[in-house]
This record gives C-alpha cells, sequence and structure tokens, in this order.
C-alpha cells in the first residue's frame, strides 16, 4: 500500500517532483565539481612539490642563512691564462647553490632524530662556463706628416695599436651531486630512467652523469656521450624525464664528484628527509631544530604556502569562493525542497484530512509525506552525480595548464637568490621559471558518498518539513473544505 500510494503521487506530481529533484541536483553537481577539481589542484601542487623535493621527501634540513651584517657573498671570479695568438680561453665556476654548506655528518645527526625514517644528504651546483677568444690588436706606425725628412713628429717607432678585442660566451646550468649509496630520497626520485640505466650504488665516485631529457635534447647529449665539467669528462649513462615535466637539475653527478668539482669535501647543501609518520613532521622539524642549530628545517606544508602563480590562484579560489558557494546553493537547495515539499502538502489538505478520516494515522501519513521528499532527494542525488562526474570528465579532458612558481622569503645573504630552488631545496634560494601543471578532477569514492549524503540530507529535511505540515492537519480541515 506505502509503495503504491508512493508511486501513484510521484506520478501525478512528476513537475513538482522534477522542480525538487533539480535544484538538489544542481547543487550536489556543484559539490562533486568543486570537490574534485580541489583533488586535482592538491595533486598538481604535490607535483610541484616532488619536483622540487623529490618523491616521499617529507622534509628538507639546509644551512640557516647568517644576518646581512656579516657580508656578502663573493662573487664569481674567472681566470685565463695570457696566450699569444688567437687561442680559445675557457673557464668554470662551479659554485653550490645558496652559497651555503652543512657538513655531511649533519646527515647522520639528522637521521638520528627521533621520528626520522631516512635522511639522504645532496649537493646541488651552478655552474657558470665563460668561453671565447681574445684577439690581440696589431700595431700600425703613424705615417710621417712633416713634409721634410729627419724632422720631428713622424720618428721610428710611433704608432698605435689598432683592432682586437674579446668575444666570449656564458653558459650556465645545474648539477645535482646524488648519494648513489642511497637513491630513495631527493630529487632525482621525481624523474624516470627513460634511456639508459640509472647510477649504480657502487658508483659513489664514478664519472658518470645522469642528463634531464629536455637539456640532452637541448645539447644533443646522448646515452654514451661525454660532458665535460670543470675540466672532467663524465660518460652520461642515463637520461631522466621529470614526472612534472620540470627536472630538479640540468645534470646529476655522484655527490663525491660534485664534492670535488666544487672544492666542498665533505659538504652537502640539503639533507632530503623522510618521517616515520606523516602525522608527526611537525615533531620532527622541532626536534631538529632544536638539536642541530644553525640549521633551516622546511617541510612539504612550509613550501607549499610559496607556491604561487595560476595554480595558487585558481586554489585559493576553489577553495575560499567555490566551497562557499557550494554550500549556499546546497542551503539554498535543501530550503527551496522544504518549502515546495511543504507547499505540496497545503496543497493536499484534503486528501490528507480524508486520509485521516479513513482511520491514517499521524504518523502514517508523515511517512509518506517523507517517502515522497525521500525519492525527490535520491533521483536529484542520481542526477547530481551525473552531471558533476560529467563536468569532472570534462575538466580532466579540457586539462588547462596551471603554473606554478615556488619563491622564498628568507633568502641567501646579501638578499640573492641563489639560482634554482628546483636543485637545491628550499632554503636561500628563488624559482627561476614557472613550473606547467596539467590539471585534472580525479572523483573519488569518498566524493562520491558525500553526494548521496547530501541527496539523503536533501530529502530528510524536504520531508522534515512537509511531515511537519503534515502531522497537523485534521480531519475537520478536509471536510471544511468538501463542496
Amino acid at each position: 500500500m506505502f509503495f503504491t500510494y508512493l508511486r501513484r503521487e510521484l506520478r501525478r506530481r512528476r513537475k513538482a517532483a522534477l522542480v525538487v529533484a533539480s535544484g538538489l541536483a544542481l547543487g550536489i553537481a556543484l559539490v562533486i565539481v568543486v570537490n574534485s577539481a580541489s583533488a586535482g589542484m592538491q595533486q598538481a601542487q604535490g607535483k610541484v612539490l616532488e619536483s622540487l623535493y623529490g618523491l616521499g621527501t617529507d622534509m628538507t634540513v639546509t644551512k640557516a642563512a647568517p644576518p646581512p651584517s656579516e657580508g656578502g657573498r663573493e662573487r664569481p671570479r674567472f681566470n685565463f691564462d695570457a696566450q699569444d695568438g688567437d687561442e680559445t680561453q675557457s673557464s668554470d665556476v662551479v659554485m653550490p647553490q645558496g652559497f651555503e654548506t652543512l657538513a655531511s655528518s649533519t646527515v647522520g645527526k639528522v637521521a638520528g632524530q627521533t621520528g626520522v625514517a631516512g635522511a639522504v644528504g645532496g649537493l646541488s651546483l651552478s655552474v657558470l662556463k665563460v668561453d671565447g677568444e681574445f684577439k690581440p690588436g696589431e700595431f700600425a706606425p703613424r705615417e710621417n706628416t712633416s713634409g721634410g725628412g729627419g724632422g720631428g713628429g713622424g720618428g721610428a717607432g710611433t704608432g698605435e695599436v689598432r683592432g682586437g678585442g674579446a668575444n666570449f660566451g656564458v653558459n650556465s646550468y645545474t648539477v645535482y651531486g646524488t648519494d648513489t649509496a642511497h637513491q630513495d630520497l631527493g630529487p632525482l626520485t621525481s624523474s624516470k630512467i627513460t634511456d639508459g640505466r640509472a647510477f649504480e650504488t657502487t658508483e659513489t665516485d664514478a664519472k658518470v652523469a645522469v642528463v634531464d631529457s629536455a637539456y640532452a635534447k637541448e645539447k644533443k647529449y646522448k646515452v654514451g656521450s661525454d660532458v665535460t665539467i670543470k675540466g672532467t669528462k663524465f660518460e652520461i649513462v642515463g637520461i631522466a624525464t621529470a614526472d612534472s615535466g620540470d627536472a630538479s637539475a640540468n645534470l646529476y653527478i655522484p655527490l663525491k664528484q660534485a664534492q670535488t668539482l666544487s672544492d666542498s669535501k665533505d659538504k652537502v647543501t640539503t639533507v632530503y628527509v623522510k618521517a616515520d609518520d606523516s602525522q608527526q613532521i611537525a615533531a620532527v622539524k622541532s626536534a631538529v631544530q632544536k638539536n642541530i642549530p644553525g640549521t633551516t628545517v622546511t617541510t612539504s606544508a612550509d613550501l607549499a604556502d610559496r607556491v604561487s602563480g595560476s595554480l595558487s590562484t585558481a586554489s585559493d579560489l576553489a577553495t575560499s569562493v567555490g566551497k562557499w558557494l557550494s554550500i549556499a546553493v546546497l542551503i539554498a537547495a535543501f530550503v527551496v525542497a522544504g518549502l515546495l515539499t511543504m507547499s505540496a502538502v497545503t496543497r493536499r489538505v484534503q486528501e490528507f484530512g480524508t486520509l485521516k478520516a479513513l482511520g491514517w494515522k499521524s504518523g502514517r501519513v508523515t511517512r509518506q509525506v517523507v517517502g515522497e521528499a525521500m525519492v525527490n532527494g535520491l533521483v536529484g542525488g542520481a542526477l547530481g552525480i551525473a552531471v558533476g562526474v560529467a563536468g569532472a570528465y570534462v575538466l580532466t579532458a579540457v586539462s588547462p595548464s596551471l603554473t606554478a612558481e615556488v619563491g622564498n622569503a628568507a633568502a641567501g645573504p646579501g638578499g640573492g637568490g641563489g639560482g634554482m630552488i628546483r636543485a637545491g631545496g628550499p632554503a636561500g634560494q628563488a624559482a627561476d621559471k614557472a613550473i606547467e601543471i596539467a590539471l585534472t578532477a580525479p572523483i573519488s569514492a569518498a566524493t562520491i558518498a558525500l553526494a548521496v549524503g547530501l541527496a539523503v540530507t536533501g530529502g530528510l529535511i524536504a520531508g522534515a518539513f512537509g511531515g511537519w505540515r503534515a502531522s497537523r492537519l485534521r480531519p475537520a480541515d478536509a471536510l471544511r473544505r468538501v463542496e
């Protein structure tokens, strides 16, 4: 009897039921799209942080920058040998990015802190290569314009140097010294070897290199080629492609070789740390800062706050505007559904009054109204899920490109940036170019469950309004309206 009456009443009031279901569907669809877009932005931000930190890294430890009063950084110097003739000159300057290094023993100290699952040191280098040639000038004697022989002004040996000069080009790139014995942390973990091989654990001091695919394409490097850094030849054994599309460094070499090239024996620029429990990252950060003075600890959450560009703007809009708009639309949909249901009950005074006169209890009438509202809510939920999933699919198919830049308020000594943040950790550096990320809108089971819950809630709210109104009806109200 309940379901028969329910089916008949919903068929009789198809338009009203469709209006209620459509309102709920709009709010639910908006919630699905906003939540999916927010999840996609979080994934995009995670890719940005992985390209900076490396996969699985929870925080980095770097040397605390000294106050500006202690003086600025030493400027790089290029030395050339004096040679005769048109000889090509070349000079490389290899410097740690950020100009601040830690003792290699710091890695062990960090690894020994409570809550630390692993710690690996890395040395991020910036290489400036200047090459070109000096062209000596030519001596040209001055012409004798005195008009007579042996007069003054045109004596032998007088003249001037003409021509000559210099033509030099500057090339800069980044090199990351990786601990080949522990390759589970650090920026290289965010790249995949697409040609050749990765470092072997025994190549701790070998003259081998892995090249980023974009840099290899630019310089026409391939597996088996040689690359020279400060007079040392390295054989390219692998080509790596970054998952996020932007590599942490142009070249990767064993840590000991990087220390030798930069005169940084037993030094690292960054310690990459993985915590035992992601919920204890803040506690691990506090422990490291307390027990290892002179260091700066930056977590992924700290770095996420520094992400700017269209990714940050879109994320802020989704968080502040999108979610509040979703909540406002849902509230409006729930209220409208409740008011429409209550209005429908008011128009059915004769019907419900007559049913009560025939023996229906108030509870039975209320259950009938709530049942109708629940069906409307479930229909609205199904429509909302369909529309929301379609919207998320369209957003994923379009995949709008967002840019992300990571800056650092705490620059190194002298206030300047020390090169690319991607290669050397967050401290004392600034991003030199934007990272492009394709936005997706993944739909999770939790999002679908939320949509179903909203549909049921909408039905209950509408049913509560209508049921309350129906429970107050009396048989006499129906009899007074009978003509």
